[in-house]
């Protein structure tokens, strides 16, 4: 399944929030893939709206063993001072509805 969510960066803080994700560290990456989470992308769109999209088929699962990784913790604290508001992994989350789709 796809999903696809909405977060809000500080707009001060986007050029630096854009420089983290290109050094993602290899702890979370290597927590995303045990998750099963897979063709995940993250853009960015005016004003600090950044929109993200992966493909992970138990959410549920997921998002227990993303919340009980010390490495996601320590990258979401890290993440946090870039952010509008704080989130926890896979809540607070503003999730979008897909209404079309092209395979």
């Amino acid at each position: 399944m796809r999903y696809c969510f909405h977060l809000r960066v500080r707009p001060d803080k986007v050029r630096e929030y854009v420089e983290e994700h290109r050094k993602v560290w290899p702890d979370v990456l290597a927590a995303l893939k045990e998750a099963g989470i897979r063709n995940y992308s993250i853009f960015m769109w005016k004003d600090g709206h950044e929109f993200g999209i992966f493909e992970c088929d138990d959410w549920n699962a997921a998002k227990g063993i993303l919340g009980a990784s010390e490495a996601v913790a320590r990258w979401e604290s890290h993440m946090a001072a870039y952010l509008d508001r704080p989130v926890q992994p896979g809540a607070d989350l503003e999730w979008l509805d897909e209404v079309f789709r092209l395979d």
